[in-house]
């Protein structure tokens, strides 16, 4: 049964060849469960899972060589992380950046993370060589449109960013694009209302002078037509422009926490992704793709759990005992025990009825809409 259920999964990467033959697309994915079992991304670590047919310092070598030398093909990875979203609804989109310090090398990752109905996932990055700063627009305008040629603009319902993600050429092309968008904006910038026939420029400050919160229909910032609403915060301003419906842009705002979330889970609360000792870009980007692909299958191995099995208990604070990755890793972990041997057969079935209801099998692979 774990033969069958290897090449089973296997068989997905001959579908979406993400590397090019076989022997090292049995490497991803006994790379990929390995890292799942320490919960790691050191290499010493995953060589120590990775087989047990031979000693870790081969394990560790052969890692080595794989990071060094085999290219991957991150449109197929984008396509394998895709093909996890369920097949209908309209997708939210998050952009932002999260960075570390390893000695002198500082890694900086920009990312578009995508929500459908419960699950997020993650589709492109990029690794910004520029000492911790924050993106250029064309980094932006890059990724996103790698997303929109994946999933097609009409099936992305909104997209969502922090106070970096502003200036009149990234938002002209969300607007260009079709795409409603709802964003947090410095609270320097200024507001352009139409009134009485001219035009007159306020800054937030002024608008809740006397006011707690403050909302706005068809009013300019950094050059393009939206709404916008303001409210003052702890030792701040939260202010907030889309072309979203004005009634609803503070509540779709929070839901770019989502994306925090998502780096939570690749970090400490799952493979402690900043604990890498990598410092080529190259090698980096890779990781963080081996990383995403082993997020993905972990999440929505615990959602299938959730729904199909049994539902993860909520706690007095009303939020879930675990969050889906965390519980598909634990799964995964218990599963694969080594003197777990009573119900082994059991847990290899369970994970060929979860690839079915992924319905990511060699008969059925669900390639998303371009």
């Amino acid at each position: 049964m774990q033969k069958y259920c290897n090449s089973e999964i296997t068989s997905i990467f001959d579908k979406i060849p993400i590397v090019e033959n076989l022997a090292r697309k049995k490497f991803v994915v006994l790379f990929v469960l390995a890292m799942i079992k320490t919960r790691a991304v050191q290499f010493c670590e995953i060589a120590q899972a990775l087989n047990d047919k031979v000693k870790a310092i081969s394990n560790e070598v052969r890692i080595q060589d794989f990071f060094r030398e085999v290219p991957l093909n991150y449109e197929q990875v984008a396509l394998l992380l895709a093909a996890f979203l369920p097949r209908r609804g309209k997708v939210t989109l998050c952009i932002d950046r999260t960075e570390w310090d390893f000695g002198k090398c500082q890694v900086n990752i920009l990312m578009i993370v995508v929500r459908c109905k419960e699950i997020t996932l993650p589709l492109y990055w990029e690794l910004l060589e520029n000492n911790s700063g924050n993106s250029h627009t064309d980094d932006r305008i890059d990724l996103l449109k790698k997303c929109i040629e994946l999933l097609g603009a009409k099936r992305i319902g909104l997209f969502l960013g922090d106070r970096e993600f502003i200036g009149h050429r990234w938002l002209k092309f969300l607007t260009s694009q079709g795409i409603r968008f709802c964003v947090r904006v410095p609270k320097h910038h200024k507001i352009t209302q139409w009134i009485e026939g001219d035009t007159e420029e306020k800054k937030v400050e002024q608008l809740l002078a006397k006011r707690k919160t403050v909302r706005i229909r068809d009013c300019m910032v950094d050059g393009v037509w939206g709404s916008m609403y303001a409210k003052r915060v702890p030792d701040d301003i939260l202010f907030v422009f889309g072309t979203a419906k004005m009634e609803y842009l503070d509540q779709l705002y929070q839901k770019r926490w989502t994306i925090e979330c998502f780096f939570q889970n690749i970090k400490k609360r799952g493979f402690d992704l900043e604990d890498t000792h990598l410092q080529k870009t190259y090698k980096l980007k890779k990781l963080v793709a081996m990383v995403c692909i082993a997020y993905a299958f972990c999440a929505n191995m615990g959602l299938h759990h959730h729904k199909m099995v049994e539902p993860i208990p909520i706690k007095n604070h009303g939020y879930k005992a675990n969050s889906f990755s965390r519980k598909g890793i634990n799964l995964i972990r218990e599963g694969l025990r080594r003197d777990w041997k009573r119900n082994s057969e059991l847990f290899y079935d369970f994970v060929l009825k979860f690839l079915r209801w992924i319905q990511i099998n060699p008969n059925n692979l669900p390639l998303p809409h371009f």
